[in-house]
């Protein structure tokens, strides 16, 4: 299938701009590189989204960094430590950029190099497969929205972050692998592909390597091209660990997860495959639809292999369409298995195209071809239409939002929501403070206020306020007692307290604190780290059965050296005891 030459599509002598784009489609990859520290240099307002909080991750994340500490040695994480880095780097060059696009547009440092090759490589054979391959990628790159809904209102997707980097890591890597003839390309961006999704999340290059070892049983990953790869791949990770012990510290965290969550992986893919049934679907019958068209040869290929076997013969056997779309569709499955939120399945673009070339070149302009094509595009649309009709949603319904006010939140307070929103909000704000007895029962029968408590956007924005009130209260607890709290903790998923206040978060204590995902039992340094924070904050608006999970984990390093006050009427705040007011 993949030793197919293409034909060039686009021709003719053409002048200006428009010439060199049509010929050049590095000059359009360059040019939306480019155009992204227009939008980085200010503050952008984004419409508040549900779970938006998850992003904030990056903000506490960042800080620890630039204090010097390191992913997975210095504070447990939930995935890899490249994200972080890339985001700490690009807040650095753009520090009024928003969190939300800072977070989503980093990896294009690694994987605009990474298409930049593979583009250069296919625009030698057709300009046209070029930019049927760098379109979509520059669509869904820069686009920072999930495919699938989680809320019936527009809003930003802050969450899932690195869930859509794995997907536009793994569209690269499948581009790569389909399209790529030069050797030496193929082996750079199957090894710089594969070690950014080791370091952005571990199902990431589970997936990866389902499609490198296809593609190496097809004969398309040639055994020079997976030897350089794999040579380059484990010595980065060598050189990693020998100079900081980030790859064994990063393995620990892995096995730390796993033993937390330890379901079975059969209902995750059977999760999976009901959340995309559409494009699951649509490539089981194109499956069933590349098999009998290719029947003929994949029995001559068998026949062949059976008379004469060999790597050559068995590669032939196992270069077919069907084969590849299997485990395309495998790989997607299992990666998707583990996800809350992600740009599904967008890396089977490269291959369906690959297919739908094929499929015209043995069948010419014939119903077979045309089966294939709409199967094809089945399969594809549903992700750019679901993205085209959540941005274009939260876009036009920013029009109706009003940004919401604050003092302290630098530009992680650029939001804005509906008006009725807000006024929701508020009487949530004065129901939570007045009724706290009653979430408190609720939360530790193990109920939340709302089953989508995390997705509504009142509670999004109320967070917002209520961390807005908190650091004005804690300068205000701080003037008045002559006193600088150093190191800031809080009893909650996400702290970006120290960022906001430029000041330290602990060692050692999870970011992403799902107690009931991904935060294992306090060991001793982790309880040394919480008795010697300055201040740890716990939030009460409401009290949820999170908060009080993580509260039960870290309250017993906190009772003896800390004394816990009221801050505000939605947060707590627990002060350790031998910070004295100074004369």
């Amino acid at each position: 299938m993949m030793q197919a030459s293409t034909e060039t599509l686009i021709s003719g002598k053409r002048n200006g701009l428009g010439a060199a784009l049509a010929r050049q489609p590095l000059i359009l990859l360059a040019l939306a590189v480019a155009c992204l520290p227009l939008a980085l240099i200010a503050t952008v307002t984004m419409p508040i989204g549900p779970m938006y909080w998850d992003h904030y991750i990056y903000l506490d994340a960042a800080n620890r960094i630039s204090d010097g500490q390191i992913p997975s040695i210095d504070f447990f994480a939930p995935v890899g430590g490249l994200g972080y880095y890339l985001f700490a780097a690009w807040l650095d060059l753009f520090p009024n950029g928003h969190p939300l696009l800072l977070a989503s547009w980093s990896l294009m440092t690694v994987t605009a190099p990474l298409m930049t090759f593979v583009i250069w490589d296919v625009q030698k054979r057709s300009t046209a497969i070029a930019y049927g391959l760098l379109l979509p990628f520059l669509f869904f790159s820069l686009l920072p929205f999930n495919t699938a809904e989680f809320y019936p209102y527009p809003g930003s997707d802050g969450f899932g972050i690195y869930n859509r980097q794995v997907c536009q890591l793994l569209y690269v890597l499948a581009a790569g692998l389909v399209f790529v003839r030069g050797w030496k390309t193929l082996a750079a961006v199957t090894a710089l592909a594969m070690l950014a999704l080791l370091f952005i999340k571990v199902t990431g290059v589970a997936a990866g390597l389902v499609l490198c070892l296809m593609a190496f049983l097809a004969g398309r990953l040639p055994l020079r091209a997976a030897l350089a790869a794999g040579a380059f791949f484990f010595a980065a990770i060598a050189f990693l660990e020998l100079t900081s012990g980030m790859v064994s510290a990063y393995a620990a965290d892995i096995l730390s997860l796993v033993l937390i969550n330890d379901t079975s992986l059969m209902p995750r893919l059977l999760q999976a495959a009901s959340i995309n049934f559409g494009m699951v679907a649509a490539c089981c019958l194109l499956g069933v639809m590349l098999f009998f068209n290719t029947f003929p040869t994949f029995y001559e290929d068998i026949r062949a292999f059976a008379a004469k076997p060999g790597f050559s013969a068995f590669g032939k056997v196992a270069d077919q369409s069907f084969l590849w779309l299997a485990s395309f569709v495998a790989a997607g499955l299992l990666f998707e298995s583990q996800n809350t939120g992600s740009q599904a399945f967008i890396f089977l673009w490269p291959l369906l195209l690959g297919s739908m070339l094929e499929s015209y070149r043995h069948k010419g302009p014939s119903p077979a071809f045309a089966a294939v094509a709409v199967l094809a595009l089945c399969a594809a649309l549903p992700p750019v239409a679901a993205v085209t009709q959540k941005s274009a949603r939260a876009w036009i319904g920013n029009v109706n939002n009003t940004p919401l006010e604050h003092r302290n939140l630098k530009s992680m307070g650029a939001v804005g929501l509906r008006d009725l929103l807000s006024v929701r909000a508020e009487r949530l704000h004065t129901n939570y403070k007045t009724y706290r007895p009653a979430y408190e029962a609720l939360a530790s029968a193990g109920e939340l206020p709302s089953f989508l408590l995390y997705s509504d956007f009142d509670f999004q924005a109320l967070w917002l306020q209520t961390t807005d009130e908190a650091v004005s209260a804690i300068h205000a607890f701080e003037t008045q007692n002559n006193v600088r709290f150093e190191t800031i903790m809080a009893i909650d998923f996400t702290n970006p307290f120290p960022w906001l206040m430029d000041r330290h978060a602990p060692k050692y204590i999870a970011i992403g604190a799902d107690p009931y995902r991904a935060v294992p039992p306090p060991d001793e340094r982790v309880k040394e780290a919480v008795a010697a924070v300055d201040l740890a904050l716990y939030p009460t608006c409401p009290p949820t059965t999170a908060r009080l999970k993580l509260l039960s984990l870290y309250e017993p390093s906190l009772a003896a050296g800390h004394r816990r006050i009221t801050l505000t009427p939605c947060f707590d705040a627990f002060v350790r005891s031998d910070i004295a007011a100074k004369p």
